[in-house]
């Protein structure tokens, strides 16, 4: 006896089969990185010596000061990152909302970053803000200042974060454009008619119709900005190290494969709640300012 299954049903196991043969490949990887960190971080599958299960290396790097510096210090970075490129981003979005005579040639510079690799980035920018760099002998040859200014590896991250916002705004832009163009003429002659300003019709028509790409702006940028490497290690401050960095050099230099999976799981953990609180966060300004 054959039993038919609902239409609906039907269609729900068709789309299940259609995404199953990318869909499980990556959940399947996913899960088996993600699976071996858990177990390196408790003692399994320890290359340096003999694997069994312990917590001490749990204790000992939440224990340990450099952690906890580190993860403020990531955060700090990724947090200040993200927001700086999303305010960047909307007013470059709705500049570029309705084609106009080289739209099209500022579009595409203010994405070159993307096409960067971020070393590469780095060092260029090393190489201005340097003590005998660009900036600092302009200056002096303007008589602004009679010696270099030390501007590299700058205790606060300054230049980290000037990186990070650089490379990630193509991204904030790309998702942000899209949009706002989607966002209908009508709804904004209506708004200017019933006497909104400029910042009431952002805050009631586009923070809430963009909330979506918004956070995921935000999420892509945050997560990718808390995990930097490249940025951290040619121009981030020396007495700082971010939570990647922390995690080669406990993997590198002392050999601690199980400490290292320690600060991996650490890692994803702050992106996953960064990436929560940052997402609820909007959410809840936006409620605020729609009224």
């Amino acid at each position: 006896m054959t039993v038919a299954l609902p239409s609906h049903w039907r269609r729900n196991v068709g789309l299940f089969l259609l995404l199953m043969p990318g869909l499980g490949l990556i959940v399947v990887f996913i899960g088996t990185v993600i699976s071996m960190a858990v177990a390196q971080s408790i003692g399994f599958f320890n290359f340096s010596g003999q694997g069994g299960f312990s917590l001490e290396f749990w204790q000992r790097q939440l224990t340990s000061p450099i952690l906890r510096t580190s993860v403020l210090y990531s955060l700090k970075v990724a947090v200040i990152s993200a927001i700086i490129s999303i305010a960047l981003a909307y007013p470059l979005a709705l500049w570029l909302r309705k084609p106009f005579a080289g739209s099209g040639l500022v579009s595409a510079l203010l994405k070159a970053p993307m096409m960067v690799p971020g070393l590469v980035a780095a060092f260029l920018f090393v190489n201005v803000i340097a003590f005998h760099g660009f900036v600092n002998e302009a200056l002096i040859g303007l008589g602004i200042i009679s010696r270099p200014l030390r501007m590299q590896n700058d205790r606060y991250g300054i230049a980290v974060i000037f990186l990070q916002v650089w490379k990630q705004l193509p991204f904030a832009l790309l998702l942000l454009t899209a949009a706002v163009q989607s966002i209908h003429d009508d709804l904004f002659n209506a708004a200017r008619d019933l006497g909104a300003g400029a910042v009431s019709r952002f805050r009631k028509i586009v923070l809430p119709l963009t909330l979506k790409s918004m956070q995921a702006a935000l999420i892509i940028i945050f997560i990718a900005a808390a995990g930097d490497y490249s940025f951290q290690v040619v121009a981030g401050p020396t007495s700082s190290s971010s939570l990647a960095q922390h995690m080669y050099t406990v993997q590198r230099e002392f050999g601690q494969w199980n400490e290292a999976a320690v600060v991996a799981i650490v890692l994803m953990g702050v992106a996953l709640i960064g990436s929560l609180f940052l997402a609820a966060f909007s959410q809840l300004a936006v409620s605020w300012g729609k009224r």
